[in-house]
């Protein structure tokens, strides 16, 4: 069996090839598990645990893999050196999986650092509306396999919310669709009905409005549902190909 490790960087670029010049095609924030393939000198070949998506990492050390606690619930949380609000050292993003060593007031230890209590939640924490939190991305620029406050794209967006929620969901807009069964009549769409184009992926935020990290606005926006099926058609020639419901 092959050893499972976790990701202690608050944020890992996952390369198509083993070359910062091959396509970015996802990320791996901090606490992700992952199992590695194939080793080379300066690269890993790795398996993300989460959605069985394979790519290569900069070979760095990593742990074997820790059980987590606790879950950042804010789009990015400070790291302090100390249980203060002084020396900020760096930020991980939402989503990530720590592992408690102590709390003290109103912060708790991790192996990076303090971090805010009010800024986690317990790893088994779920929400009754899974995609509640996905407005605090709005305007988070547009970054191809991106999935944090630093960039995210189309299916990262909707992916990390799944995973955020302890749900599994694919990373690729192909295969999401795939994965998700039950499909809707556009007339019929309602809140949290999710829209796919080939290669693109939206959220519909109500009968009339919808969310998507959009390329040609280089960030995530809030748009008219027909105004966007609209524009998609006429920018790149695309219609929806499906609208299926969670």
């Amino acid at each position: 069996m092959n050893k499972i490790y976790s990701n202690i960087y608050p944020i890992c670029n996952l390369y198509k090839k083993n070359s910062k010049k091959s396509p970015l095609v996802t990320q791996i924030i901090y606490g992700q598990k992952f199992s590695i393939k194939k080793k080379t000198k300066k690269w890993l070949k790795i398996k993300i645990l989460d959605d069985n998506y394979f790519g290569y990492i900069a070979k760095r050390k990593f742990p074997h893999y820790f059980k987590p606690t606790h879950k950042v619930v804010k789009l990015k949380s400070n790291i302090y050196k100390f249980p203060n609000n002084k020396k900020k050292i760096k930020e991980l993003p939402f989503g990530s999986r720590i592992r408690v060593i102590k709390s003290k007031s109103s912060f708790i230890k991790f192996k990076l650092g303090w971090i805010k209590k009010k800024d986690l939640k317990p790893v088994g924490f779920k929400q009754k509306n899974i995609f509640s939190k996905i407005k605090i991305f709005k305007n988070i620029k547009y970054k191809w396999g991106g999935k944090s406050y630093l960039g995210i794209d189309c299916s990262g967006l909707i992916q990390i919310l799944f995973n955020f929620n302890n749900k599994f969901f694919p990373r690729d807009t192909k295969d999401q669709v795939k994965f998700l069964k039950k499909s809707i009549n556009l007339k019929n769409i309602k809140k949290n009905d999710i829209i796919f184009w080939k290669g693109h992926v939206a959220l519909a935020l109500s009968k009339d409005k919808l969310i998507h990290a959009y390329g040609p606005l280089k960030k995530t926006v809030i748009m008219n549902i027909q105004k966007t099926i609209t524009r998609i058609e006429r920018t790149a020639n695309l219609k929806v190909i499906s609208i299926k419901r969670v």
